[in-house]
């Protein structure tokens, strides 16, 4: 089993940046991809952003490339994301998520299917 436990989240105006975090315990971190997912009232929740196990590859969902950063630590056991020029409609519970097999592709990367442990959530409102 692997814990997940995500903190950063808050209130910030349009423009501004959050950086969430994502401990995780349990098991070895350095074997699992993470990825941080979001969820906005009536929606489904979709991908943002993923990291391989050693941090060379990462996938972003087009409306947040060139604005958010995805990074791990793997001697903190600690994925992040760094969130910058918010916008209003970035406004949703971000959860991370940690992922055993092995995913080589964009595709594979942003299927919620693909990750085995999930973490409580972390709400980010973006006001206007």
């Amino acid at each position: 089993q692997v814990q997940l436990v995500e903190s950063g989240g808050g209130l910030v105006q349009a423009g501004g940046s959050l950086r969430l975090s994502c401990i995780a315990s349990g098991r070895t971190f350095s074997n699992y991809g993470m990825g941080w997912f979001r969820q906005a009232p009536g929606k489904e929740r979709e991908f943002v952003a993923s990291i391989s196990r050693s941090g060379g590859t990462k996938y972003y969902e087009d409306s947040v490339k060139g604005r958010f950063t995805i990074s791990r630590d793997n001697a903190k056991n600690t994925a992040y994301l760094q969130m910058n020029s918010l916008k209003p409609e970035d406004t949703a519970v971000y959860y991370c998520a940690a992922r055993n097999g092995l995913c080589v592709t964009y595709g594979c990367s942003a299927r919620r299917a693909e990750y085995d442990y999930w973490g409580q959530g972390t709400q980010v409102t973006v006001s206007s």
